[in-house]
């Protein structure tokens, strides 16, 4: 019979426990952050794609390499499996938003690039996130400096840098 789970014996606690106010905190954080990604589904939705369309547009344009991500890479940026990031790419490329080239440097991969159609929906799209981001930035700043300058916690290493 195993033993019933301990949470102190097995994990090493490297904060306090959370107050109420740092409940009230993560609430608000939480509930920003799900409307921000209602908020652009519904872009998404007024511009024609799905909101899965959207993410996989944005991950081949911000891809660094500059000869576009290939099927695993979108995978895992979207943090799906491989066969459903093929379904994926195979669904957007028959809308007319992608398009795969061979790797000239490995021609074994295949790699994605946005067609001119994809390249102007997510231009488009993005310009509306941007502004968003902008108006909450703001907001999601002060909630995370809030969590941040808590003085019984030390700044997490994804913490923005302080001025």
């Amino acid at each position: 019979m195993l033993a019933p789970f301990n949470r102190s014996a097995t994990i090493p606690r490297m904060a306090p426990r959370p107050s109420d106010e740092d409940y009230r905190r993560l609430l608000k954080l939480r509930t920003g952050l799900r409307r921000f990604l209602r908020w652009s589904e519904r872009q998404a939705e007024a511009a024609g794609l799905t909101p899965a369309q959207h993410q996989l547009l944005l991950a081949i344009r911000g891809h660094p390499h500059p000869s576009g991500p290939t099927v695993g890479d979108v995978a895992g940026y979207l943090l799906l499996r491989h066969n459903s990031a093929v379904g994926l790419v195979d669904r957007a490329e028959a809308a007319g938003l992608v398009t795969r080239e061979q790797d000239p440097a490995n021609l074994s991969a295949v790699r994605l690039r946005l067609s001119d159609k994809g390249a102007r929906q997510l231009e488009a799209l993005s310009e509306l996130h941007l502004e968003e981001l902008a108006h909450l930035a703001p907001t999601l700043q002060a909630l995370w400096d809030a969590l941040d300058g808590d003085p019984r916690r030390t700044p997490h290493p994804a913490s923005p840098p302080r001025d």
